[in-house]
């Protein structure tokens, strides 16, 4: 379910018994009045709730019926003036068809939620403004908060979280996962379909994702610890790490380092410094940076046709026995022949016009990898 997916009600709303709402009970906390609703309802298998404050839905904890406990809060000089506002105020609990949809006051109150449900097989949370926890749905969930942090977990569908300015905590989403946060981090445990995480400012972090995992920060550090799937990063200013991948690895990084410990191949793109580590990718290379050395280590890799290219750094190639490739080496800094140090005989460097190359076969030769550096010095390593 999207965001911009509005919620279609029935055209005819059946209210809820609701005996427990003529007798409120007001109480006094700090510069608060608080009205408190404990209420039930019907099983349904849908909820959804529209709040102006914190939310906490537990599924699968109460099986023959909804419990759930409003509390509505305003400011006050005294009881009077308190009951005189809150009573203007309404909690209302509707049933919409399979849905239970219960809708609380804004403006000048705030309100709180926590429900124990039975079984859902979908949710829904709006709130304006509070923490949004949610356990155990047995379908899909959505929810948009306009700021504070959002907690899920045990969520068996697709899963769509939207903060305007909060953290994002997902345990288990076996469905796809879809998060975005004005300012704020994503973290996540287990999703089991791909995970698409925006935030503006801060860390990103995966555990495992089995399919495709797409993430964007405008600065933090990015870290998919196990993708499935491809990965594609954006990374305004910070690294990103990525420990193993079984699609190819794009990255596009503005200023950060890069580590990728395992993919099936690589594209990456970094403006401005940052050194990249490579190992064991088991396709193409594509790496080009204007700024920041580049160690990639061939143990375990299985290349295809591979560029690496520095404007201002080092080039480090670590060569196992056991891996056969073409090199064609370039420096465009001529000033000595330590421009390039190779450690394999074949591979040796000389003058061509104002720059420096070495090429051939390493190990019998296979797939041509290219490296160009236009300053700094390219290391090619026997291991």
């Amino acid at each position: 379910m999207r965001r911009s997916e509005l919620f279609r009600a029935p055209l005819c709303i059946a209210l809820l018994p609701l005996a427990g709402f003529a007798q409120p009970w007001l109480t006094h906390e700090g510069d608060l009045w608080l009205r408190t609703y404990n209420e039930t309802a019907p099983v349904k298998p849908r909820v959804r709730i529209n709040s102006h404050g914190p939310v906490l839905i537990e599924g699968n904890s109460s099986p023959a019926q909804f419990t759930f406990t409003v509390k509505v809060a305003v400011r006050a000089r005294n009881q009077e003036e308190a009951r005189v506002r809150l009573e203007r105020l309404q909690v209302r609990a509707e049933s919409q068809g399979e849905w239970l949809v219960v809708t609380t006051p804004g403006g000048y109150a705030t309100s709180s939620v926590v429900m124990h449900a039975p079984r859902l097989i979908e949710a829904y949370v709006t709130s304006s403004d509070g923490q949004v926890e949610v356990n155990a749905v047995d379908g899909p969930l959505h929810v948009d908060t306009g700021a504070n942090l959002i907690k899920v977990d045990r969520i068996h569908g697709d899963c769509g979280l939207w903060s305007g300015g909060g953290d994002i905590q997902a345990g288990r989403v076996d469905g796809s996962l879809h998060c975005s946060t004005v300012a704020g981090s994503i973290r996540s445990q287990l999703v089991g379909g791909e995970a698409v995480f925006q935030t503006n400012g801060g860390d990103i972090e995966a555990q495992q994702v089995n399919g495709l995992a797409s993430v964007q920060t405008g600065a933090g550090t990015i870290h998919i610890r196990y993708a499935g799937g491809p990965v594609m990063a954006v990374n305004g200013g910070g690294p990103v790490i990525v420990d193993h991948a079984g699609g190819v690895v794009t990255v596009r990084n503005v200023a950060g380092a890069v580590h990728i410990g395992a993919a099936a191949g690589i594209r990456c793109e970094s403006a401005n410094g940052g050194n990249i580590q490579l190992a064991n990718i088991a396709g193409p290379m594509n790496v080009i940076t204007s700024m920041g050395n580049i160690l990639a280590d061939l143990m375990g890799s299985r290349l295809a046709e591979s560029l690496l290219s520095t404007g201002n750094g080092d080039i480090t190639v670590v060569i196992p026995s056991n891996i056969s490739v073409t090199i064609r080496a370039e420096n465009q800094m001529a000033d000595t022949m330590r421009r390039i140090v190779s450690e394999f005989r074949e591979i040796q460097p000389r003058p061509r016009g104002t720059h420096l190359v070495a090429e051939g076969p390493a190990n019998g030769g296979g797939p041509l990898l290219q490296i160009s550096a236009s300053s700094g010095t390219i290391f090619l390593k026997r291991q």
